[in-house]
């Protein structure tokens, strides 16, 4: 079958509080998506923001980002009033992102709401506190990531935010007798962020539950590797490589490459591969176990990792220092298999691919990516529609790549756009200068649409900006550059029903649409 697909990050939905959340702008979504005949809905990591506000630099592998809880929720539920609501600040911007205020208030009214839901179970049953019963369904379920993330952001908190490694000794290397103590003084403040995850999941679900019902899957997104700053750096040990004293030996990234001129250096910790198959690999089938409790589908970031990956020396001031390691390749894959039974992944392969990363690819039967905006450069290449293969997903362009009418005005080489323009049909085969500047940014961006849609590869997805035709003010992030990503916003009324209607007709032409699911009554958070 073949399917369509857009790619959204709840961030970006538009609404009252500053950021995209679970509310009725996700609903509506969804019933847009519907409507255009689309079977799925990419996300960006639904995991907390982190260095650089970025989802891919996340304090946890497992936890929700507290930002997507939707407020009203709270306030129907008696938790906050809309007077508490109005007297914050969201942010000036209604089509960007404010991370600093967002920081400031959003956790503001999240611990107003917390206080509230405390006070309205406090004495029942003669208990200090007796929840409901599925928060303490929730609590077990989760028992193996949430206590550790619990005490983890209450340490965070009362050391003003810094890092878990310039926390006092004690707590860094994670003194049993310290911890209790700490626990013991901090219950409320713990229970605060057991709340956070626990409304986030109750809310998740019933979003997630919808989309499903009028048949649209969710495609969910996780990086291959934890942030420095994170619970799972801080409880993991052996996990990851170490030097004598207990630091990270060696971080991520990757060499210079497209993106960059210096490589990227991410600064995650590095796994400790031979410690892992001795467990079995046991952490990552509850992570990916976990992962598919959350959505339908999972695009991993960075697959190539898996059989070669950068290795740069703790310390280096850029990636160029790196050298290749050979990554745990298909035991990893088998391991999870066995337990979780055949995983519906899709693989981030891009980036330089080595035969070794294709034969991994192949060997694993997960479907690859190709992006369009890597087509033009010159030659045959992998990424130009005649050579795409069905087990693949095309897009336009990733989270990474600037907007189509963006890519066309700004960032592509003059040999790029002849290039594309001369396989679009855009132009004669061998275009003029002249004849390739005359060719509007709206007309580049439709015809790359249609590339993609016609594509013998089983699934398209196109981001949510591409179908609006917006510029550069909707590129989500530029690899290697530190602040002012992850900001865009769509405007409200975006996801209008003459939109809808387009996007079907052009997925009906090159058979992607789905037929539309008989209309239900909207179940509101």
């Amino acid at each position: 079958m073949r399917e369509s697909g857009i790619l959204m990050p709840v961030s970006s939905l538009p609404g009252p509080y500053g950021i995209g959340c679970f509310g009725a702008e996700a609903l509506k979504f969804v019933d847009f998506l519907a409507a255009a005949g689309q079977h799925i809905w990419q996300l960006l990591p639904l995991s907390p923001t982190g260095y650089g506000d970025s989802p891919y630099q996340s304090c946890s592998a497992f936890a929700g980002n507290p930002y997507f809880i939707d407020l009203d929720a709270l306030k129907a539920d008696g938790l906050l009033t809309a007077a508490q609501l109005k007297a914050e600040k969201w942010g000036d911007d209604p089509l960007s992102v404010d991370y600093g205020t967002l920081y400031t208030s959003r956790y503001k009214v999240l611990r107003t709401a917390y206080a509230a839901w405390r006070e309205k179970y406090a004495g029942l049953h003669g208990c200090a506190h007796y929840y409901p019963d599925d928060y303490y369904a929730f609590a077990l379920a989760n028992d193996s990531w949430l206590n550790d993330y619990a005490l983890y952001m209450a340490l965070k908190t009362a050391n003003g935010m810094k890092s878990w490694t310039e926390w006092p000794r004690e707590y860094r290397l994670r003194d049993a007798a310290a911890l209790a103590k700490f626990a013991a003084e901090q219950e409320e403040e713990i229970g605060f962020w057991k709340f956070l995850q626990y409304e986030f999941v109750t809310q998740w679900k019933k979003v997630k539950g919808y989309a499903n019902k009028k048949g649209v899957k969710i495609l969910g997104d996780i990086p291959i590797y934890v942030s420095a700053d994170s619970v799972d750096a801080w409880v993991g040990g052996e996990l990851f490589e170490l030097d004598a004293q207990g630091g990270f030996a060696r971080v991520a990234g990757c060499p210079p490459d497209y993106f960059s001129a210096d490589g990227q250096l991410w600064g995650n910790p590095l796994y400790n591969w031979p410690y892992h198959k001795q467990t079995g690999y046991a952490w990552w089938i509850r992570r990916v176990r976990h992962a598919l409790g959350i959505y339908d589908l999972l695009r991993i970031d960075h697959f190539r990792g898996f059989d070669t990956y950068w290795a740069i020396p703790a310390g280096s001031s850029t990636a160029c220092t790196g050298k290749w390691e050979i990554g745990p390749r298909m035991d990893l894959f088998h391991a999870l298999e066995a337990a979780l039974g055949k995983l519906p992944i899709i693989a981030e392969d891009l980036g330089e691919l080595f035969p070794s990363v294709r034969e991994l690819l192949a060997d694993s039967t997960f479907p690859g990516m190709k992006v369009l905006q890597f087509a033009f450069g010159g030659g045959d290449n992998e990424y130009l529609p005649h050579n795409h293969v069905k087990n693949s997903v095309v897009y336009p362009g990733t989270h990474d790549n600037t907007t189509l009418t963006d890519w066309w005005e700004n960032a592509a080489t003059g040999k790029e756009k002849a290039n594309a323009a001369a396989y679009l049909h855009l132009t004669p085969c061998k275009p003029t200068v002249k004849e390739v500047a005359a060719v509007k940014p709206d007309a580049a961006r439709i015809a790359l649409l249609r590339a993609a849609l016609g594509s013998v590869a089983d699934r398209a997805i196109i981001p949510m900006s591409d179908w609006l035709g917006l510029g550069a003010e909707a590129h989500l992030n530029t690899p290697g550059k530190l602040g002012g990503n992850w900001t865009w916003r769509a405007a409200e009324g975006f996801d209008a029903e003459p939109l809808a209607s387009r996007i079907q007709a052009e997925c009906e032409v090159y058979c992607r649409a789905k037929e539309p699911v008989e209309k239900e009554a909207k179940t509101s958070i």
